[in-house]
């Protein structure tokens, strides 16, 4: 007994001297350890990212996360890569790291085996160029000294209340997950691994280009998804999701590419309650839904597969099927139900490319009370294209439809009646209809939403489409009559369109249109219109007589009157605002009368009138001409700038110009200006005249003048665009007698050009022609402008100026020292980055100087120098200048080399305008070698 005793005795003293052992081991452990693992730590993340990693202190211990010796980073925070350097990857307000304890102590290296992420914020952005953050781990990192510092080799990875943006504007994809909880194992050290995880998101959203597709969605994922490391491949194996109730199938692949993404994603949902789908919808629909009745299967499948790589204008494919059985919906403020709907709907997008979308709409059914609605719709193309065939019948009250379906913010009253049957080719350009025949009517109708408290009322439309044949020529439509009240002014429209191979119009128009609440009636998120429009108008012609210049057989007359018309847009900086405007119609001619408008700070007033109209807006090939005169009191050429707008994590901010002004190509329009004040950039200019003309996409000014800098300047110039990316402009301006001072403080090109002026003072002329290349920012591509011309300098005082007074150093001769010079022409050419200065002499208290050689617009010299002796020169000391003309390095002697050029590989595309082409300078030939 006694020994048995002292056997359990000493078993409880080891199992008490392990356990304290045990204990002061998790604390001094880390202790000890702590300095070296942050530093190891320290070493892989410089070793293994790119971006800037910072936390503001760290904690080493095994009761954060119980029995895993974890350090903790409090504040922790990882920039992401280029472009996005400045902005947030990752924020927590702690990230722990499992450390591996048998590596910490007998390896050479300590392994992190799990990550544990807490209340984190993770931000990928991807910008329109395809450019990622999220490009942080250095792939081909090596560790730079013998011995490793850490490396990883995660076993698990746990992500807790956390959000996660993924906002790819090259795609208009954004996806914001809140709450989100995560779970991962899988051997991650292993080129191929497996990876299991569990998720829980408690409120999903996604958009694409602007629309919510979800919104505060709850997502429960379990997933197995396959990585390939070496090429960043992800195999989604099995993943049964469940978006609120609505339970999904997703399987598929997505991988990395050096230039963009690889997909093949597919969602499937089967035999699925339709209310349960319902579920999935957006949020505004959920208060409806909760009121509401559902029977009914669905099944639907999405699919989006392909390569997503902009610079290639590669995009995947889009596939979208659905449908529906035995359909039930009945809200409880309803008399009747919609029952008995039937629907097969199949859409493909290939390439992402509207113009090869297909939908097939097998059948579309369903009835309210007797009224019936059936449709079938297959199709293949769109715009100017399209292969359809198509047969839609109703009979329905609206407001019957309505009550039944409870649309949140919009109630729909008037009966509507449609039998309209279509199949056939659409082409435009081959001037092939579809055999059409069918009407659409709607009587007594009215239309009220939440936006505004009054509805569109008296609602009539009545339209009959007819095309017995395939042909253009045999096509018409009549809309007779079109009418509607609304905010008790009455608008009415009549028109015919026969023979669309010619078009033959007849239109009819007469009442007030209020903009401002019609608007807010259909009021859409980044747009805005607001103002009066009256118009009695009638429109009667063909449109060849028009092309031709049949005038007498059009007859079109009536009037347009605009009263403070304003649009804004996302796309615009600022609303545009017609104060006043009156359009006249009087047969070919559109005439101008006063037509006063302003955009930000700029004011414009414009008479005149256009031709083509009609056929303009019924023809992309048609041409708008025009003759105006436009006279503003200020102009600010800066507003018009088109800008691009970035987000960051916190803020949204707009950046300057993005994108050159492009010029239509569809335009003949002349157009006479007198502004008296301009504002572009940083430059002011006062009584700016010409005639500017818009024609095939280019832009001209021809006999311009312009006060600037207190001097007038004579100019000609043209401009034309490449895109939104790159144009070209052809410039060529004649001053007399400018201050050269307020030229170097006033003109940015001048100062970035002719470095050397900035501390001149005196008059100068200037009579010179330069072209090339303006970048999306508006500004010279410096590499791509080339120009020839002459400064005349009448009397400049060279004061500070670097070059000379080093010169005046070296030759121990002051008086040359800030030389007035006068009367001097200085003729130069511009080509490949390299301004060379030809030959020229003056006179500086008795010295003769000649001076030639070139100079970078970088700011690089090789000049060559020849300092004359009094009394007559013929003793000369030669001179080379070389460095940069910050730092000139003078030399004694002759010899010199040239600078290298900078060749703009693009080149510099001839503009087909009335530039004269002596103005157009010649290939420069570098200046001679003296030896």
């Amino acid at each position: 007994m006694v020994e048995s005793k002292k056997t359990l005795f000493k078993i409880l003293k080891i199992t008490g001297i392990t356990f304290v052992i045990s204990l002061l081991l998790l604390i001094i452990l880390p202790i000890i350890f702590a300095d070296t693992i942050t530093q190891k730590v320290k070493v892989l993340a410089n070793e293994s990212l790119e971006g800037e990693l910072n936390f503001k202190d760290s904690n080493l211990s095994f009761f954060t996360h119980f029995p895993s010796l974890t350090l903790t980073l409090d504040e922790f925070s990882l920039n992401g890569s280029a472009p996005f350097k400045n902005e947030s990857l990752l924020t927590a307000k702690e990230i722990g790291f499992g450390i591996d304890i048998p590596s910490m102590l007998f390896g050479s290296e300590a392994q992190i085996d799990k990550i544990f992420i807490e209340n984190a914020k993770i931000n990928v952005q991807v910008n329109n160029k395809g450019e990622a953050n999220y490009n942080v781990y250095k792939s081909t990192a090596t560790t730079t000294s013998s011995d490793k510092s850490a490396s990883l080799n995660l076993k698990s990875i746990l992500i807790e209340n956390s959000e996660i943006i993924y906002n790819d504007v090259s795609t208009k994809m954004l996806i914001d997950a809140k709450g989100f909880n995560y779970k991962g194992k899988g051997n991650l050290l292993r080129v191929d691994f497996s990876l299991t995880t569990s998720a829980n998101i408690e409120n999903l959203s996604l958009t694409y280009d602007q629309n919510e597709y979800l919104k505060n969605k709850k997502v429960k994922a379990d997933l197995i998804t396959k990585i390939n490391t070496n090429s960043l491949a992800f195999i989604f194996e099995k993943n049964d999701l469940t978006i609120n109730k609505l339970p999904v199938e997703f399987k598929g692949y997505f991988n990395f590419l050096s230039n963009g993404y690889d997909m093949d994603f597919n969602l499937k949902t089967e035999n699925s309650n339709l209310e349960d789908l319902f579920t999935a919808l957006p949020a505004e629909y959920i208060s409806w839904k909760s009121e509401t009745q559902m029977k009914g299967t669905t099944s639907a499948s999405f699919s989006l597969k392909g390569k997503y790589i902009a610079s290639e204008n590669l995009s995947p494919n889009v596939e979208f099927k659905i449908n529906v059985r035995d359909g039930f919906v009945k809200n409880n403020k309803a008399p009747f139900p919609i029952e008995n709907i039937y629907l097969n709907l199949e859409t493909q997008l290939p390439n992402l490319d509207i113009n090869q979308l297909k939908v097939q709409l097998d059948s579309l059914y369903f009835d309210v009370n007797k009224n019936k609605l059936s449709a079938i719709l297959k199709s293949e193309g769109f715009g100017k294209k399209i292969n359809i065939d198509t047969k839609v019948k109703s009979k329905i009250d609206l407001k019957t439809l309505s009550d039944a379906l409870q649309i949140p913010n919009m109630k729909i009253t008037g009966n509507l009646d449609t039998d309209i049957v279509s199949k056939g080719i659409y082409n435009a350009e081959e001037k092939k209809f579809p055999i059409t025949k069918g009407y659409f009517n709607l009587s007594n109708g009215s239309l009220k939403t939440t936006y505004y408290p009054k509805p569109i009322e008296k609602i009539n439309f009545k339209a009959d489409l007819n095309c017995p044949t395939s042909a253009f020529k045999d096509a018409s439509l009549k809309i007779s009559p079109a009418t509607f009240t609304f905010e008790n002014e009455p608008f009415t429209l009549n028109a015919s369109f026969k023979d669309f191979s010619d078009l033959n119009y007849d239109v009819q128009a007469k009442g007030i249109i209020n903009l401002t609440p019609i608007y807010k009636v259909f009021a859409k998120k980044g747009l805005g219109l607001n103002g009066i429009i009256k118009a009695d108008v009638s429109l009667i012609g063909k449109q060849s007589d028009a092309s031709k210049g049949k005038y007498q057989n059009l007859k079109n007359s009536g009037t347009l009157d605009l009263t403070k018309i304003q649009t804004t847009s996302e796309l615009l900086p600022k609303p545009f605002l017609i104060e006043k405007g009156l359009f006249t119609f009087n047969q070919e001619k559109m005439n101008f009368s006063d037509f006063r408008g302003k955009y930000g700070a700029s004011d414009i007033t414009m008479n005149g009138y256009v031709l083509n109209v009609i056929n303009y807006y019924l023809s992309e090939k048609e041409t708008l001409k025009g003759n105006f005169s436009l006279q503003s009191n200020y102009m600010n050429i800066n507003e018009f700038m088109p800008t691009e707008t970035t987000k960051s994590e916190e803020t949204s901010t707009s950046t300057a110009v993005s994108g050159v002004i492009e010029i239509p190509t569809n335009l003949d329009v002349t157009i006479k200006t007198l502004v008296k004040k301009v504002t572009y950039d940083d430059l002011v200019i006062e009584n700016l005249g010409g005639i500017i003309q818009m024609q095939n996409g280019v832009a001209s000014l021809k006999n311009g003048t312009l006060g600037i800098i207190g001097a007038t300047a004579n100019m000609n110039g043209t401009y034309k665009n490449e895109g939104n990316e790159k144009a070209y402009f052809d410039y060529n301006i004649k001053a007399n007698d400018f201050d050269v001072k307020r030229a170097y403080n006033e003109i940015k090109l001048f100062k970035e050009i002719v470095t050397a002026a900035e501390n001149a003072e005196g008059i100068i002329s200037l009579d010179y022609a330069i072209k090339g290349v303006l970048n999306n920012q508006m500004e010279p591509v410096m590499p791509s402008l080339e120009g020839k011309g002459t400064l005349s300098v009448k009397q400049v005082k060279m004061k500070g100026f670097k070059l000379l007074n080093t010169v005046a150093s070296r030759t121990e001769n002051p008086d040359i020292k800030d030389p007035d010079i006068t009367k001097v022409d200085i003729k130069s050419t511009i080509k490949n980055n390299i301004l060379t200065i030809e030959r020229f002499k003056f006179k500086v208290s008795g010295f003769r100087l000649r001076f030639e050689g070139q100079s970078s617009l970088d700011g690089n010299l090789n000049l060559k120098m020849r300092v004359g002796l009094p009394p007559l020169g013929i003793i000369g000391i030669p001179i080379k200048v070389t460095g940069n003309q910050e730092n000139p390095e003078i030399n004694i002697g002759k010899k010199s080399e040239d600078l290298e050029e900078t060749i703009y590989e693009d080149g510099v595309t001839p503009i087909n305008a009335p530039v004269k082409s002596d103005s157009i300078p010649k290939p420069v030939v570098p200046v001679e070698k003296v030896e």
